[in-house]
Protein backbone atom coordinates (compact mmCIF):
# COMPACT_ATOMS: atom_id res chain seq x y z
CA UNK A 1 0.00 0.00 0.00
CA UNK A 2 1.44 3.34 -1.08
CA UNK A 3 0.94 6.20 1.29
CA UNK A 4 2.10 10.09 1.81
CA UNK A 5 2.79 11.12 5.67
CA UNK A 6 2.16 15.14 5.55
CA UNK A 7 0.81 17.54 7.94
CA UNK A 8 -2.75 18.39 8.48
CA UNK A 9 -3.83 21.75 6.50
CA UNK A 10 -6.55 24.45 8.04
CA UNK A 11 -8.93 23.00 5.28
CA UNK A 12 -8.88 20.05 6.58
CA UNK A 13 -11.03 19.78 8.77
CA UNK A 14 -13.87 17.68 7.56
CA UNK A 15 -11.18 14.91 6.37
CA UNK A 16 -9.92 15.22 10.38
CA UNK A 17 -13.58 14.80 12.00
CA UNK A 18 -14.22 12.64 9.58
CA UNK A 19 -11.36 10.24 10.66
CA UNK A 20 -11.36 11.48 14.61
CA UNK A 21 -14.78 9.74 14.48
CA UNK A 22 -14.06 6.94 12.74
CA UNK A 23 -11.36 6.53 14.91
CA UNK A 24 -13.81 6.70 17.93
CA UNK A 25 -15.74 3.96 16.39
CA UNK A 26 -12.93 1.47 16.42
CA UNK A 27 -14.10 -1.69 18.38
CA UNK A 28 -10.87 -0.57 21.35
CA UNK A 29 -11.80 3.19 21.32
CA UNK A 30 -12.96 3.37 24.49
CA UNK A 31 -9.74 2.15 26.19
CA UNK A 32 -8.09 3.91 23.46
CA UNK A 33 -9.44 7.33 23.67
CA UNK A 34 -10.01 9.31 26.85
CA UNK A 35 -13.03 11.12 24.07
CA UNK A 36 -16.65 9.49 23.11
CA UNK A 37 -18.26 9.53 19.46
CA UNK A 38 -21.00 10.33 21.07
CA UNK A 39 -19.29 14.10 22.76
CA UNK A 40 -17.38 14.40 19.78
CA UNK A 41 -20.57 14.24 16.84
CA UNK A 42 -22.31 17.03 18.29
CA UNK A 43 -19.38 19.37 17.66
CA UNK A 44 -20.03 22.39 15.64
CA UNK A 45 -17.68 23.15 12.89
CA UNK A 46 -16.34 25.59 14.57
CA UNK A 47 -14.37 23.21 16.93
CA UNK A 48 -13.25 20.61 13.93
CA UNK A 49 -12.28 24.15 12.07
CA UNK A 50 -10.54 25.67 15.05
CA UNK A 51 -8.70 21.61 15.93
CA UNK A 52 -7.47 21.27 12.74
CA UNK A 53 -6.28 25.30 12.39
CA UNK A 54 -4.56 24.43 15.61
CA UNK A 55 -2.62 21.59 14.27
CA UNK A 56 -2.16 23.07 11.38
CA UNK A 57 -0.30 25.51 12.55
CA UNK A 58 2.42 23.67 14.56
CA UNK A 59 3.63 25.51 17.37
CA UNK A 60 2.13 23.73 20.09
CA UNK A 61 0.42 20.93 18.65
CA UNK A 62 0.98 18.88 15.06
CA UNK A 63 -1.35 16.66 13.81
CA UNK A 64 0.54 14.42 11.18
CA UNK A 65 -1.82 11.98 8.49
CA UNK A 66 -1.23 9.14 5.90
CA UNK A 67 -3.30 9.49 3.31
CA UNK A 68 -3.37 7.07 0.09
CA UNK A 69 -2.78 8.51 -3.39
CA UNK A 70 -6.33 9.41 -3.98
CA UNK A 71 -6.26 11.91 -0.67
CA UNK A 72 -7.77 9.00 1.85
CA UNK A 73 -6.97 9.55 4.82
CA UNK A 74 -5.55 5.97 6.68
CA UNK A 75 -4.17 7.08 9.77
CA UNK A 76 -3.06 9.81 12.15
CA UNK A 77 -1.17 10.81 15.21
CA UNK A 78 -1.34 14.13 16.67
CA UNK A 79 1.81 15.39 19.20
CA UNK A 80 1.41 17.79 22.01
CA UNK A 81 3.63 20.35 22.99
CA UNK A 82 4.30 20.26 27.05
CA UNK A 83 7.32 22.92 27.55
CA UNK A 84 9.06 22.09 31.19
CA UNK A 85 7.45 23.26 34.46
CA UNK A 86 3.95 23.31 32.90
CA UNK A 87 1.15 20.84 34.34
CA UNK A 88 -0.25 18.17 32.14
CA UNK A 89 -3.98 16.78 31.59
CA UNK A 90 -2.79 14.62 34.45
CA UNK A 91 -1.80 16.74 36.67
CA UNK A 92 2.25 16.09 36.25
CA UNK A 93 4.40 18.59 36.10
CA UNK A 94 7.43 17.84 33.51
CA UNK A 95 11.24 18.78 34.38
CA UNK A 96 12.04 18.84 30.47
CA UNK A 97 10.45 20.14 27.55
CA UNK A 98 8.87 16.89 26.12
CA UNK A 99 6.12 15.85 23.59
CA UNK A 100 2.92 13.97 24.03
CA UNK A 101 1.71 11.73 20.79
CA UNK A 102 -2.34 11.23 20.94
CA UNK A 103 -4.93 10.64 19.14
CA UNK A 104 -3.15 7.45 17.14
CA UNK A 105 -5.44 6.01 14.70
CA UNK A 106 -4.64 3.83 12.00
CA UNK A 107 -7.42 2.43 9.81
CA UNK A 108 -8.46 -1.34 9.59
CA UNK A 109 -7.38 -1.96 5.93
CA UNK A 110 -4.08 0.21 6.47
CA UNK A 111 -2.78 -2.36 9.70
CA UNK A 112 0.02 -4.00 8.84
CA UNK A 113 1.20 -2.01 5.90
CA UNK A 114 4.03 0.36 7.68
CA UNK A 115 1.65 3.23 7.90
CA UNK A 116 2.22 2.86 11.65
CA UNK A 117 5.65 2.98 12.19
CA UNK A 118 6.72 5.76 9.31
CA UNK A 119 3.67 8.11 11.27
CA UNK A 120 5.48 7.42 14.28
CA UNK A 121 8.64 8.22 12.81
CA UNK A 122 7.13 11.76 11.62
CA UNK A 123 6.17 12.66 15.17
CA UNK A 124 9.57 11.60 16.38
CA UNK A 125 11.03 13.66 14.00
CA UNK A 126 8.89 16.64 14.28
CA UNK A 127 9.21 16.93 17.93
CA UNK A 128 13.17 16.72 17.88
CA UNK A 129 12.86 19.18 15.12
CA UNK A 130 11.14 21.81 17.37
CA UNK A 131 13.38 24.85 18.08
CA UNK A 132 12.06 26.24 20.96
CA UNK A 133 11.53 24.63 23.26
CA UNK A 134 13.87 22.01 22.94
CA UNK A 135 12.40 18.32 22.77
CA UNK A 136 14.56 16.05 25.56
CA UNK A 137 11.53 13.41 25.19
CA UNK A 138 8.30 12.07 23.58
CA UNK A 139 5.64 9.73 25.42
CA UNK A 140 2.69 8.72 25.24
CA UNK A 141 0.14 6.72 27.48
CA UNK A 142 -1.42 3.35 26.67
CA UNK A 143 -4.38 1.19 28.08
CA UNK A 144 -3.52 -1.67 30.40
CA UNK A 145 -5.79 -3.47 28.03
CA UNK A 146 -3.94 -2.52 24.86
CA UNK A 147 -1.84 -4.89 23.97
CA UNK A 148 -1.96 -4.19 20.29
CA UNK A 149 -0.77 -0.15 20.76
CA UNK A 150 1.35 -0.95 23.77
CA UNK A 151 3.48 -4.06 20.89
CA UNK A 152 3.01 -1.08 18.23
CA UNK A 153 4.72 1.43 20.62
CA UNK A 154 7.29 -0.62 21.42
CA UNK A 155 8.49 -1.55 18.38
CA UNK A 156 8.27 2.02 17.45
CA UNK A 157 11.13 2.68 20.29
CA UNK A 158 9.18 3.79 22.90
CA UNK A 159 9.75 1.70 26.90
CA UNK A 160 7.22 1.65 30.20
CA UNK A 161 8.90 4.43 32.56
CA UNK A 162 6.92 2.96 35.45
CA UNK A 163 4.37 5.72 35.61
CA UNK A 164 0.41 4.60 35.47
CA UNK A 165 -2.68 7.22 35.53
CA UNK A 166 -6.25 5.91 36.60
CA UNK A 167 -8.74 6.75 33.87
CA UNK A 168 -12.02 5.89 33.63
CA UNK A 169 -12.14 3.00 32.44
CA UNK A 170 -9.05 1.66 34.14
CA UNK A 171 -5.17 2.33 33.96
CA UNK A 172 -2.70 3.70 31.45
CA UNK A 173 1.05 3.21 31.44
CA UNK A 174 3.30 6.27 30.17
CA UNK A 175 5.96 4.67 27.71
CA UNK A 176 8.61 7.35 26.21
CA UNK A 177 11.86 7.85 24.06
CA UNK A 178 14.22 10.19 25.35
CA UNK A 179 16.49 12.29 22.67
CA UNK A 180 19.80 10.55 21.89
Amino acid sequence: MQFTIRAVRGEDWQLAKELRLAALQDPVASIAFLDTYERSVVQADEFWQGRTADAAEGRTVRQLIGEDGDGRWLGTVTVLVEPAGVQDYFGHTPAVAQTHVVGVYVRPEARGTGLAPALFEAALAWSWALPDPKIERVRLYVHEDNARARALYEKAGFTRTGVAVAVPAGREFEYAVDRD
